[in-house]
């Protein structure tokens, strides 16, 4: 439950400016504090343990450390209560979906209006669930069987992480230290990848990941 007064929420996004100006623009609405910005999943763990409570953490996907998607995952194991509100530059379409499974209440575009921003704020502090009207009646499609769904979106989140580094240029190895995994992990989500978007080899792979990874930014 959200406590009476201000709501407490935490800003966890790799760009300082950008923690700054989510920061700015969420306490001028006069309904929230945010008490603590964090730059990685690790000082956002740190966070949570050194300032409770916290009522939303407000979250990017691309973080240095680990992915957007396991911090919020990592939020709903160690509390319940608080709430996830992913704001990235990351199309809705690859990952809202996504943030919904982990455990997340939202997600909305970096490039979206300040007002819908704090709208989706306040949707999400309320116990609802904030997704674009065109995202939500794509979900609808698909729930309802209307729509196939696209080979990028077959993919597990591993997978997409591993797809996305293989799109900045990352070798294996650079992957496997990344994302913590062993090379050999690696190359299994490499061949896994390549049979889900019907890939031959490895250059079809890297031209594919580069053009989708183009296409996110």
């Amino acid at each position: 439950m959200i406590k009476t007064g201000k709501a407490r929420v935490v800003i966890v996004d790799d760009h300082p400016v950008m923690r700054m100006g989510l920061s700015q623009l969420l306490q001028s609405s006069g309904k929230v504090e945010v008490c603590g910005e964090a730059g990685s999943v690790g000082e956002a763990i740190q966070l949570l343990h050194s300032i409770p409570p916290v009522d939303l953490f407000v979250i990017d996907i691309s973080l240095p450390d680990r992915s957007g998607l396991e911090l919020i995952h990592d939020l709903k194991i160690m509390d319940p209560g608080i709430r996830s509100l992913v704001v990235s530059s990351h199309d809705e379409k690859v990952y809202a979906e996504r943030v919904l499974r982990a455990g997340g209440r939202g997600y909305i575009m970096k490039d979206r209006a300040p007002e819908q921003l704090i709208a989706a704020v306040e949707q999400v502090l309320a116990g609802e669930i904030f997704l674009s009207p065109a995202m939500t009646s794509r979900l609808m499609e698909a729930l309802a069987g209307a729509r196939a769904a696209t080979p990028i979106a077959g993919l597990t989140d591993r997978e997409l992480e591993v797809f996305r580094a293989i799109g900045e240029g990352k070798s294996s190895r650079e992957i496997s230290g990344a994302l913590g995994i062993s090379i050999r992990t690696v190359d299994a989500h490499r061949t896994h990848i390549k049979e889900k978007l019907g890939l031959r080899d490895a250059a079809e792979l890297s031209y594919e990941a580069i053009r989708w990874r183009e296409s996110q930014s």
